[in-house]
């Protein structure tokens, strides 16, 4: 996920995504996946700092800041993956 400056954000996938999350959590990473990009449209801000502080279950925030550029290893990451 990426909050941009005026404040969208952006979410990204990493395009085998059903065969590394385990098929428990998969319905529920799918059914995420539906519903963030819409949550995004109508409080993006809320959204942001709800999923940036997630520290259980099957999503778990690894790591984040406020500039791409000074995190090389998510940059890295980010170009394996595909924005939905």
């Amino acid at each position: 996920m990426l909050r941009g400056e005026n404040g969208s954000i952006r979410f990204f996938i990493h395009p085998e995504l059903r065969t590394i999350v385990e098929g428990k959590d998969l319905a529920y990473i799918e059914a995420l996946l539906l519903d963030l990009p819409e949550r995004a449209k109508q409080r993006p801000a809320e959204l942001f700092e709800q999923i940036s502080s997630l520290a259980v279950g099957p999503l778990v925030v690894k790591d984040f800041g406020s500039n791409l550029l000074e995190h090389p290893s998510l940059l890295l990451l980010l170009h394996r993956f595909v924005e939905i």
